[in-house]
């Protein structure tokens, strides 16, 4: 007889844990071992382990807590588990499941999974998330894939999945490739793999994270906000401009001095696409951009581009290893892995 695998969920709170309290309101409740209790199809994919990590809201997690959840992982996985599920909110899940993808280089896969609908809503989706959660992680088919997102029967790699709808089912997307495999009758099937991997070492974790600002450029932006990004003490920036990779003449300046002080990343607010590098050459343009000294950040959006950046900064990487760490994690497939620094 096949010994089953092993695998651990580890549950963060969201809405797939969350039930409405006195005040009629849904908070997340309850633990890794109500939600593996409700599902008893898990006990024919795998013998299940159940381990509460967090008991949040998503957009109450941090980077402190992946790095945390990622070596709590690695314990798992040393002690005999093939494979790991996270439940979490979804509000923040394509950032968490990317930093995951980032800390990880083992070959078990770690599976991000939620809901959109909490337990005490008709038609909810968390049980089946979870019950295909577990069917990705206990596939040797997965193996090597990194950290993954598993929704609505769906393979999404975390460089690319977006949620793209504030209710909708169906609201994790890849708009770039799709899904890279999917569930069926309880099978997976992967189709696609990525090119490369990417790892990122954080060897001394304090007790803080870099700051790094996000800003959104937008019609008739005059850039007055920039002046205040270094007095505020952030250590990077990542500017989402318009396009692909364009913003008003007024900010180019700003940006400019900007990335004379600190990394500035590149990136496009559009969330789909990548920058282009030398097509247009007025001022504001990604060709004078680049020339300022801005990072390009190829098909990242500005939350990934952040983390990206952030991590780095952790890792204490200077700017030419950040550059070459957006050229090989921001252009997936165009060389060799990054593994550094």
């Amino acid at each position: 007889m096949v010994e089953q695998p092993r695998v651990a969920v580890f549950s963060t709170g969201g809405t797939i844990a969350s039930i409405p309290g006195a005040g009629g309101g849904a908070s997340p409740t309850l633990t890794a071992e109500d939600l593996v209790r409700a599902v008893p199809q898990l006990g024919e994919v795998a013998k299940m382990e159940a381990v509460r990590f967090r008991q949040v809201a998503s957009p109450e997690l941090t980077l402190l807590d992946m790095i945390e959840l990622a070596e709590t992982i690695k314990r798992a996985v040393a002690d005999g588990v093939t494979g790991a599920v996270v439940t979490q909110g979804t509000d923040t899940l394509e950032e968490t499941s990317f930093a995951l993808d980032l800390l990880w280089d083992g070959e078990e896969p770690i599976v991000l999974t939620g809901a959109m609908r909490h337990p005490d809503l008709p038609g909810a989706d968390g049980p089946a998330n979870l019950l295909g959660s577990v069917v990705v992680a206990a596939s040797p088919a997965a193996r090597g894939l990194g950290s993954l997102v598993v929704f609505n029967d769906e393979v999404h790699l975390p460089l690319f999945v977006r949620k793209t709808h504030t209710t909708n089912l169906a609201t994790f997307r890849s708009p770039l490739t799709g899904p890279i495999g999917w569930i069926i009758e309880s099978r997976v099937r992967i189709a696609l793999r990525p090119a490369v991997r990417h790892h990122i070492m954080i060897s001394n974790v304090g007790n803080t994270v870099p700051p790094v600002a996000l800003v959104k450029t937008t019609l008739g932006d005059d850039g007055r906000a920039l002046g205040s990004i270094s007095a505020l003490g952030y250590l990077g920036l990542v500017v989402e401009a318009t396009g692909a990779g364009h913003v008003p003449r007024s900010m180019a300046e700003h940006l400019g001095t900007l990335a004379r002080k600190m990394p500035v990343v590149l990136t496009s607010r559009t969330g789909s696409g990548e920058l282009l590098h030398a097509t247009y050459g007025f001022s504001g343009s990604e060709t004078d951009l680049l020339k300022r000294g801005l990072i390009h950040g190829g098909m990242l959006d500005g939350p990934k581009a952040k983390l990206l950046l952030t991590l780095l900064l952790m890792a204490e990487a200077g700017h030419e290893t950040i550059v070459e760490a957006f050229a090989a994690i921001g252009v997936p497939g165009c060389g060799a892995a990054f593994r550094g620094p």
